[in-house]
């Protein structure tokens, strides 16, 4: 357990979800990070299904508070993807997962950030039961954050927090595609 948290007499580390087919959970979860960090909390990040451009790890990297884990250098949308990269990614996924938690208990992170994992498992590129089996025995003090679209109701039911972000209008309905520092 950090000092941090010992200090604070705030041992127990609690799950959220953030899911829905609108804007913002990733924001959301990057938020909670930099909230995290300010108070001087230490924070793991892994984004599943995203390249490493993301703009938020920009500003988020320069905070000796938090850790941003790699993914790979390119990435495409699932339904891109043939049989066979669907298998390599789920092998790719998998052992991310198993590593990134590993490394949250082993170095004893506050706050672990999972973005898009739940986009994942629905995409079929990562056993679920890996992530519940780790939500069930993880470090008690650690704080897990987690999103995507679909939650499954066995992981609803392991979460603390669950946020549903509903669109109602977004751009993109119109033709406008991501813009930099706004939606990507």
């Amino acid at each position: 357990m950090s000092e941090q948290t010992t200090q604070n007499n705030n041992p127990l580390g609690l799950v959220h979800i953030y899911c829905g087919d609108g804007k913002g959970k990733t924001t959301t979860g990057m938020g909670l990070c930099a909230r995290a960090a300010g108070y001087g909390l230490r924070v793991l990040i892994y984004q599943f299904m995203k390249d490493n451009s993301t703009s938020e790890r920009q500003v988020l990297g320069l905070s000796d508070k938090i850790t941003i884990v790699d993914g790979l250098p390119q990435e495409k949308f699932s339904f891109q993807m043939t049989p066979e990269e669907k298998e390599e990614r789920k092998a790719y996924y998998e052992s991310q997962l198993r590593f990134v938690t590993q490394k949250a208990a082993d170095e004893q992170y506050d706050v672990l950030f999972l973005d898009e994992v739940i986009y994942t498992i629905r995409a079929g590129l990562l056993d679920e039961a890996l992530l519940l089996d780790f939500l069930k025995k993880k470090p008690t003090h650690l704080e897990v954050i987690l999103t995507g679209q679909g939650p499954s109701e066995t992981l609803i039911e392991c979460a603390d927090y669950v946020s549903e972000i509903r669109k109602i209008r977004h751009p993109f309905d119109k033709g406008v595609h991501a813009r930099k520092g706004i939606e990507s």
